[in-house]
């Protein structure tokens, strides 16, 4: 029964845009705000990429003094 609707309802078509061109695009604004949101994204990426590092490593540092100050005494590191 619906092969019946879709065969005689016909699908709209749009008629050729006969405005502006220049009006439908981004322009240079668009572009500098992209531009902006691209570059603030990959100075946070960059940042965030750093800051995890530097944690990591002053973890690795932790672990390291507690093993050697726990060699020093002789007893087992502590556990954080």
């Amino acid at each position: 029964m619906t092969h019946l609707f879709e065969v005689a309802t016909p699908a709209p078509t749009l008629p050729a845009y006969t405005g502006d061109p220049d009006l439908v695009s981004p322009g240079p604004i668009g572009f500098l705000a992209i531009f902006l949101v691209t570059a603030v994204t990959i100075l946070l990426i960059l940042d965030m990429t750093r800051r995890v590092r530097k944690v990591r490593y002053r973890g690795e540092i932790r672990e390291k003094l507690d093993a050697e100050s726990a060699a020093a005494d002789g007893s087992e590191p502590d556990e954080r």
